[in-house]
């Protein structure tokens, strides 16, 4: 009974074995390393490791910029610092609450996580569903991961950490709550969700791509000599910001078109992307999430009240 045991863990191994997030920092700027996922969607091959993370070694001790899709994934952000430095992780910024970004917080308990105040109140609420969401959708690469809340309210302006000084810039236009980072000493833009690149933008929370195209302005004014997106490769040149305010005029373009001709939903999501976003990653799939999130808006915009049109 005892080697039959044996050899049913010994099954197990290898598949427990493969759920190993291999990630390998990539020194971006002075002190600066980046964890760069893929642009693919959540996956079981993948474990949910689409997104950019990031840590700044500073004299004082390393600040943490997300935290990744999961419980093991932060384990693996841990031990990924542990290799680059010796100094002890100080700080951990979130930009936003969706459930890529602040997952792996159980691996850093034991340190302040700072996250606005609207950031938290959306995880407070959204934050086991969203969990849920990703059990569905990674499997077991999620297993004993639960929601862990920030414990620090972040305020806009400039915090200073060592020899780093990091601008906090509160937005909205992704979900409401959006934390952007400046290093001022290195030039390095952490824009989160607000800037995706090369991978169609996502729209659950935002409300609304005027929002959205102000803060890509705000963005693009700052003295940035690197943009770090949510999403997608980093870029040394304007680009990605001249592309999410392409396609985020494309998108309300065709929605604001679409209701004043009176499409509905199915036809929205059967529009022709345009030839010059064919290269980016899921853009079908997320302009039929796009439609869904948004197009009721753009529809009741279009309507006119009885009541008013009766007093006309």
């Amino acid at each position: 009974m005892r080697w039959m045991l044996l050899l049913l863990l010994g099954l197990g191994l290898p598949a427990m074995a493969d759920l190993e997030y291999s990630l390998k920092p990539r020194q971006i700027a002075e002190d600066t390393w980046l964890l760069e996922g893929s642009t693919d969607n959540f996956a079981k091959d993948n474990g949910g490791n689409i997104v950019n993370t990031a840590f700044i070694v500073t004299e004082r001790g390393v600040v943490v910029i997300d935290t990744g899709p999961s419980r093991r994934y932060g384990e693996a952000m841990r031990r990924a610092i542990a290799a680059t430095t010796d100094k002890p992780v100080i700080q951990v910024l979130l930009t936003h609450h969706h459930p890529d970004h602040v997952l792996g917080n159980q691996a850093f308990t034991d340190v302040p996580i700072g996250a606005l105040a609207g950031t938290t109140e959306l995880l407070q609420k959204q934050g086991d569903a969203m969990a849920e969401n990703m059990y569905r959708l990674v499997g077991d690469w999620m297993r004993g991961t639960e929601v862990v809340l920030p414990n620090r309210a972040l305020a806009p302006g400039v915090e200073s950490f060592g020899n780093h000084d990091l601008r906090l810039l509160s937005l909205g236009g992704h979900t409401g709550a959006d934390l952007a980072i400046l290093d001022q000493r290195t030039g390095v833009l952490f824009a989160g969700d607000l800037v995706f690149y090369q991978r169609a933008l996502t729209t659950p929370n935002s409300p609304g791509l005027s929002v959205w195209l102000a803060d890509i302005a705000t963005l693009q004014s700052l003295p940035w000599k690197l943009i770090v997106p949510g999403h997608g490769p980093l870029a040394s040149d304007p680009q990605p910001f001249a592309q999410m305010r392409d396609y985020l005029g494309w998108l309300d373009q065709l929605m604001r078109d679409g209701a004043a001709n009176g499409s509905d939903m199915s036809e929205m999501i059967r529009s022709p992307i345009p030839e010059r976003f064919a290269g980016i990653s899921l853009s079908r799939y997320e302009l039929i999430r796009s439609v869904s999130h948004l197009y009721p808006r753009y529809e009741r915009a279009q309507m006119t009240r009885v009541d008013s049109a009766a007093s006309n």
